[in-house]
């Protein structure tokens, strides 16, 4: 069985997302696929840097969807601890996915201005 693990960011000090919408709907499209037994989906929420490397192992999903915001060379926007953005580097993104190589085959950044941290991870 393949897991998919979703996990979203909004910071408070950022446009509002509809992060709970966009995870019914992969929700929903999972429940119609034909293959449906064979995924299982996770979903963690106001996801803190350190909460992405617990659900990691937590979940050790094979797919990884991050849903939030991106500030391009900057990174991607988690939370930290007080609910406001936590940039993260690409390059401390692809560290973290790297020592999962073993078990992720596939990760979906699902931000504004994501492609340059997807770049990162085949640096």
């Amino acid at each position: 069985m393949k897991k998919i693990l979703m996990f979203s960011a909004n910071p408070k000090n950022t446009n509002p997302l509809r992060l709970g919408e966009e995870a019914r709907k992969i929700q929903e499209a999972l429940k119609l696929a034909k293959r449906r037994d064979q995924f299982e989906i996770a979903t963690e929420w106001a996801v803190r840097v350190e909460d992405l490397r617990r659900a990691m192992l937590d979940h050790q999903p094979h797919i990884v969807h991050f849903s939030g915001h991106g500030a391009g060379k900057e990174g991607l926007a988690f939370e930290e601890n007080s609910g406001i953005t936590q940039l993260v580097s690409g390059e401390a993104i692809a560290s973290l996915f790297e020592l999962f190589r073993g078990t992720v085959e596939c990760v979906l950044l699902n931000a504004c201005y994501s492609e340059v941290q997807t770049q990162k991870f085949y640096n």
